[in-house]
């Protein structure tokens, strides 16, 4: 089952509620929250208030991308949010291992995040971890970016490693989305797919028609 998880970091933040309420209505499976603190990305967005307000409206999955470092010491403030779900970059903290047991230990599901510049081989270890895998297809701390192709070997890697290690983790594709690089992502293996632009910025708001066009 394909899973489409809008981003809010395109949403119209004057109208964020009724935006991710209209979402929710037009069949989103996850609302995906980029929180960037202007360290690990040089962008800053946002923080665990919007998990909060946004747990308060609506009982889909929030689906919450750390960009962030360090982690540690703010895991607790996202957790008691309400996220469903807490990804982030294991480069991004010392304390990794430890921040995913924490995670795990939790009533939320853990995500390890893989930044363009990071190969499969380097978060191999955390696989253990894991119920999803973000494959970053953009460099992270902005949206509207182009999709970048090379990045598509990372999701035939993970698939490969999950069948031969029965993991059960999801492979989420984040950065670039759209009806065209949606097929691609699928085809190699991803069923999870965050879309911001490609949601948000259309004119027509018709957000049936395209969450449907990216299944």
């Amino acid at each position: 089952m394909i899973k489409i998880a809008p981003s809010i970091l395109a949403a119209d933040n004057l109208n964020l509620q009724s935006e991710v309420i209209e979402v929710v209505k037009a069949g989103a499976d996850y609302i995906h929250i980029d929180v960037m603190d202007g360290h690990y990305v040089n962008n800053i967005s946002f923080g665990p208030t919007i998990v909060k307000n946004l747990r308060e409206i609506t009982k889909k999955t929030l689906d919450v991308h750390l960009m962030i470092s360090p982690v540690k010491e703010h895991i607790d403030s996202f957790l008691d949010a309400g996220s469903d779900i807490i990804s982030f970059h294991p480069e991004a903290d010392k304390n990794s291992e430890l921040i995913y047991e924490k995670i795990k230990n939790s009533d939320c599901k853990c995500g390890i995040a893989i930044h363009p510049n990071v190969n499969i081989n380097e978060i191999k270890k955390f696989l253990i971890y894991a119920d999803i895998v973000i494959v970053m297809t953009v460099i992270p701390g902005f949206g509207g970016q182009k999709f970048m192709e090379d990045q598509l070997i990372k999701i035939t890697e993970l698939s490969n490693i999950k069948k031969r290690n029965k993991y059960n983790f999801e492979i989420e594709i984040d950065g670039g989305i759209n009806k065209q690089t949606a097929k691609l992502c699928i085809n190699a293996g991803a069923n999870i797919l965050v879309a911001g632009s490609y949601i948000f910025n259309e004119s027509k708001k018709n957000y049936k028609k395209l969450i449907d066009s990216l299944k």
